[in-house]
């Protein structure tokens, strides 16, 4: 197995050996922009790592690495015209680089190349990954809507909120480390219990994000800290605060999140304090290592060695810890 920084190095080495130079730049800069950003490469790096799992070397995967990572960043240029985020990996937003219509246009761009990475396998592997791809494609638009409407509704259950971060963001995650099973060729039986595991740490991941989004170092975040507060999101923080609220704060939130100040530090500090002193944001810290112990659980099911367990393992251990 090789390691995290080996994964990266080898990523980045096929990304920029990708890169697009063509006309109309207008369509293409933004594309490398975005990717040139950074970020984890969490996922891109799950299919690399789940092919070398079972025993195909890594860089038979990565077009289908490159897929997920521009389908990935596909969906945050869209989020970001949604959300109307001014950064994006502590930089600007390509809407706001450039606006909103060629964030747009080169989003729908980044959707059909993601696809085009997929032809460079042999046909029976293209349609494994290009079904799985389209169902989980799919399953992202379903999970960005719910997120929408959320947003107007004021009786979202955690079962709902946990059912809209599981197509939002898990089912993509689950869906890299299954390509990476695809690709190695390995049987069905692994390829659903990688699936698994990558779709519990996905759901860990994200209310990791949730948490990040209020009480993580700006620094090093490199997103907007309080951005979800600022556009009253029912994030998973917000929904464990209203079930252990007292009348009184329930009545605090629920008057924070009506209002849209010109200065939004004041909401963003009152906000986090109802999180901490109703308990919400150590519930949200326990619900993490829940789903982080939920995939350390379908470890068992998988056909291979205790070392490679370790290795997926450690990986879980580590998201789980992050700061970023």
């Amino acid at each position: 197995m090789h390691s995290i920084s080996e994964y990266q190095d080898g990523f980045l080495n096929y990304l920029e050996s990708q890169k697009i130079v063509k006309e109309p730049k207008s369509l293409y800069e933004p594309i490398q922009y975005i990717l040139s950003l950074g970020g984890k490469r969490i996922r891109p790096i799950l299919t690399l790592m789940a092919a070398e799992i079972f025993d195909q070397e890594y860089k038979k995967a990565l077009p289908a690495a490159l897929a997920v990572e521009v389908f990935h960043n596909f969906s945050l240029v869209h989020d970001d015209i949604m959300d109307d985020a001014p950064l994006r990996r502590g930089k600007e937003t390509v809407h706001e680089k450039w606006n909103i219509n060629t964030g747009i246009l080169s989003g729908d761009a980044m959707l059909i190349l993601a696809y085009q990475y997929f032809e460079k396998y042999e046909p029976v592997i293209f349609q494994s990954l290009a079904k799985l791809f389209s169902k989980t494609a799919l399953e992202v638009c379903e999970g960005q809507q719910w997120d929408v409407d959320f947003e107007n509704r004021d009786d979202v259950t955690i079962p709902e909120y946990l059912k809209m971060i599981e197509y939002k963001t898990a089912v993509l995650v689950a869906a890299a480390m299954k390509m990476g099973a695809i690709i190695a060729e390995t049987s069905v039986e692994n390829g659903e219990a990688i699936y698994d595991f990558g779709l519990n740490l996905g759901i860990a991941f994200q209310l990791q994000d949730d948490y990040l989004d209020a009480f993580g170092n700006p620094e090093t975040f490199g997103k907007q800290v309080g951005g979800d507060i600022i556009e009253n999101k029912k994030t998973y923080l917000y929904l464990k605060t209203l079930q252990f609220a007292t009348p009184e704060e329930k009545e605090q939130l629920l008057h924070l999140y009506s209002i849209q100040p010109t200065d939004n530090s004041e909401k963003i500090n009152s906000v986090k304090e109802i999180f901490n002193q109703t308990g919400a944001s150590k519930a949200t810290q326990e619900a993490i290592k829940e789903y982080t112990f939920k995939a350390f659980e379908t470890l068992e099911k998988l056909n291979i060695g205790q070392d490679k367990k370790a290795v997926l393992k450690a990986f879980g251990e580590n998201l789980m810890g992050r700061k970023v």
